[in-house]
This record gives C-alpha cells, sequence and structure tokens, in this order.
C-alpha cells in the first residue's frame, strides 16, 4: 500500500503535464487523498493476498506444538506463518503474556503499531515541529543575521541637502579620510569613529547621514534604537556585537543609529530589568567602540534629540569625536524648501516663497513639508485648484493640534 501512494504522489503531477491539466496544489491535495483512498479500498478487496482464519484456540495448540514459524501481531488479528510456508491469521486476545508465550515456543514475532500509537508518535512529531519552528522562528526574527541590511548606494548627495552648509564643510575632511585613508594615516591622523548629529526631529539628521555615505561612496548601515530592544534580555547587546562585526567586513562603511537617546542613555543600576538590559547595551556599544582599530573604516554616526540623556561614557572625545548641531532652516534655506516643495501644489499668487519663508520660521523641514501638503489638501476639500495663505494657517493651526 505505501508503494501505492508514493507512486501516486509521484505519478499524479506527471499524468497531470500528459493530458495538459493545470497543476494546482489546493486540488491536487484532495484528489490525491481520495485517489489514495479508493486504492486502499481496491488494494483491500481484491488485490491483497486472501488468508484463511482459524480459532485462536487452534493457534495456540499450533504455537504449543512448534509448528509456528513467525507472526505478526496487529491491534485487532495476527498473522502467523506455519512451519509449511502456509498463512493464516486469528484474532488477537490482547493479552499481556502473548508476546512472551510466543517467544518460548520459538518464534519470530513482530509487532504492528496500533492507532493509538501511531497518533502519538504524530503528535509526538507535530509538537517538535511546532517547538523547532517556533525556536527557528525567534532566532531569526531576534538575532537574525539578516536584522541590519547593508546599503550599497544610498542615492543621496549633499546636493540633495538643502541647507546645512556649515555641517557639509565641517564633515568634507572626513569623507576624505574614508575614501583614502592610507594617505591620511601616513601624516598620523585617524578617521573618527563617531559623529553625533543633535537636532530637533525632522530636521534631516537621517537624510544628512545617507547623503555623506552617498557622497563618500561607501556602505551604509542604518539602525535604529527600537532595533535592539527585545522582549528576552541579552538579546540587544547581541545585536549590538552582531551589527559592528557586519560593519567590519564591510568597510568601509558607515553605521548610523537613529533615535541614539534610546539606548544609549546614562546607565542606571536600580537593579530592574529593564534599566540592566539598557546598562548591557550600552556597555556592549563601549566596548564596539573601544575595539576599533585605526582606519578601521567604519564611522559610526548617532542622531539624538539631546546630547544631554546620553551616557557620559559614550561621548566622551575617542569614541564619539565629534557633536555637530543640526539647526532648524535659515531663512534662505526656509526659501529653497518652499519652492522644493510646493512645485506641484498650486500656491496662489499671494503665497510668494518670501511671505512663506516667513510664516515657517522655527520650523522643521519635516513640519514645512506637511504644513504645505495640509494646505494643499485643505483647497482640494474645498474644490479650489490653488491653496492661499489662510489654508496654510489652517495647515499650521491643525498641525499645532496633532
Amino acid at each position: 500500500m505505501a508503494r501505492f501512494v508514493l507512486a501516486m504522489l509521484f505519478f499524479f503531477p506527471i499524468l497531470c503535464y500528459i493530458f495538459k491539466m493545470k497543476f494546482k496544489p489546493k486540488i491536487f491535495v484532495p484528489i490525491f487523498f481520495l485517489v489514495a483512498l479508493g486504492g486502499y479500498f481496491f488494494y483491500s478487496e481484491f488485490a491483497s493476498e486472501k488468508i484463511q482464519e482459524i480459532p485462536y484456540s487452534e493457534f495456540f495448540k499450533n504455537v504449543e506444538e512448534k509448528k509456528i514459524s513467525s507472526a505478526e501481531i496487529s491491534e485487532s488479528e495476527i498473522i502467523f506463518t506455519d512451519s509449511l510456508g502456509k498463512k493464516f491469521k486469528t484474532k488477537n486476545p490482547e493479552s499481556p503474556l502473548l508476546n512472551e508465550f510466543l517467544l518460548k515456543n520459538d518464534v519470530d514475532v513482530k509487532t504492528q503499531k496500533n492507532f493509538s500509537q501511531i497518533v502519538s508518535l504524530v503528535l509526538d512529531i507535530i509538537f517538535y515541529a511546532i517547538f523547532f519552528g517556533a525556536a527557528i522562528f525567534a532566532f531569526r526574527k531576534f538575532i537574525s543575521p539578516n536584522s541590519f541590511k547593508v546599503v550599497r548606494r544610498t542615492g543621496v548627495e549633499f546636493s540633495d541637502i538643502i541647507g546645512m552648509d556649515s555641517l557639509k564643510r565641517d564633515t568634507v575632511q572626513i569623507m576624505q579620510i574614508m575614501k583614502s585613508p592610507e594617505r591620511f594615516a601616513m601624516r598620523g591622523i585617524r578617521m573618527p569613529k563617531g559623529i553625533l548629529l543633535e537636532g530637533a526631529p525632522g530636521n534631516g539628521k537621517t537624510l544628512f547621514a545617507r547623503a555623506l555615505a552617498g557622497e563618500a561612496s561607501v556602505n551604509f548601515i542604518p539602525a535604529k534604537a527600537t532595533d535592539f530592544e527585545s522582549m528576552f534580555m541579552a538579546i540587544g547587546p547581541a545585536k549590538v556585537k552582531m551589527l559592528f562585526r557586519k560593519a567590519r567586513r564591510c568597510a568601509p562603511c558607515i553605521v548610523f543609529i537613529d533615535e541614539f537617546d534610546g539606548i544609549g542613555t546614562r546607565r542606571n543600576y536600580s537593579g530592574s530589568a529593564i534599566e540592566t538590559e539598557n546598562t548591557r547595551i550600552v556597555t556592549a556599544l563601549l566596548n564596539e567602540l573601544d575595539g576599533f582599530e585605526t582606519n578601521s573604516g567604519v564611522l559610526v554616526i548617532a542622531a539624538t534629540n539631546s546630547v544631554r540623556a546620553l551616557d557620559e561614557a559614550l561621548i566622551r572625545p575617542g569614541r564619539f569625536d565629534a557633536i555637530f548641531s543640526v539647526p532648524f532652516p535659515d531663512e534662505t534655506s526656509r526659501e529653497e524648501l518652499v519652492k522644493k516643495y510646493s512645485a506641484k501644489k498650486n500656491p496662489s499668487a499671494e503665497c510668494t516663497v518670501q511671505k512663506l519663508a516667513a510664516m515657517f520660521n522655527g520650523f522643521s523641514c519635516a513640519k514645512i513639508e506637511s504644513v504645505l501638503n495640509k494646505a494643499a489638501l485643505i483647497a482640494a476639500q474645498n474644490s479650489r485648484e490653488e491653496f492661499s495663505l489662510d489654508d496654510v494657517r489652517s495647515a499650521i493651526s491643525a498641525l499645532a493640534r496633532g
């Protein structure tokens, strides 16, 4: 029967191909089981060998007289072979002493698993499959080597960033060191291990890090604080080690950690599980930064909203060698941002670049884009093609309310 099922499993897709039937697993599975079930009944009724049944008392007597050479015990019956090679069957009395009785009389005994044993075996297999499957899933989810993706080309350069001219000038030499570290090493100059970008949310810290990698033509590995968080203890420090191990393999490389204050906060030895895990993550970061070799080709850029919240050991010179501020855009930058973000939004004649730039004083780059987009939506809701200054004011108020 097993050979028949395997044959059906092998030949059914071939028959589908021969008769030009479209092979669909959803259709194949029920048809396969129906064919297998029909084949089983056919085999049982017509193809299987017909075996004569005798009373158990006669079987017992033959065993005592050493006339039985082998017996196969199943849940409901015993199929045995006599000394002449003929097969017979009888009912199974389910006696606990049956095996011992047969073995004492030199009968070769084989026992078939009954249904309950098969079910128990199947359930055990399912349990272990689920258990190991969950373990593999957890491994891939929490500590998989693919947790941090390497971006070979960011597609962003300094020319794509509006403003930040001072920051661009300050990082030009760092790019040069990344491109040719040997030339600077001859002069005793090493590449900084880390750079901190401090600024309000939405001012382009992530975009600048991507632009720096694009300008220097080096690999870029983005990460954020939540990537190191886990429901399991010690997973965060393991991910830190994994991130920097990958960065060393991909050097020259920029590792960018966003929301750095989420993992680099001051260590608190209160003893709570959360604080203990945070302490371990910070310690792992310190060890990795101290483990950098001179001119290893790995630069860490961390973005934070407040340097004051970070652990003092992290931001000392020799780890993060430079702290740069990413300010709100100045008036010239705001004008350029307004031109960029309102290009396809049809501002009215009263919405001049200068007026909008003045209204957006103290706004981040992201907020300027959001306000202009909201103003265009308000105009569209009122069936107008162009948005007005009133629409802009309404958008500012709406975003302020949250």
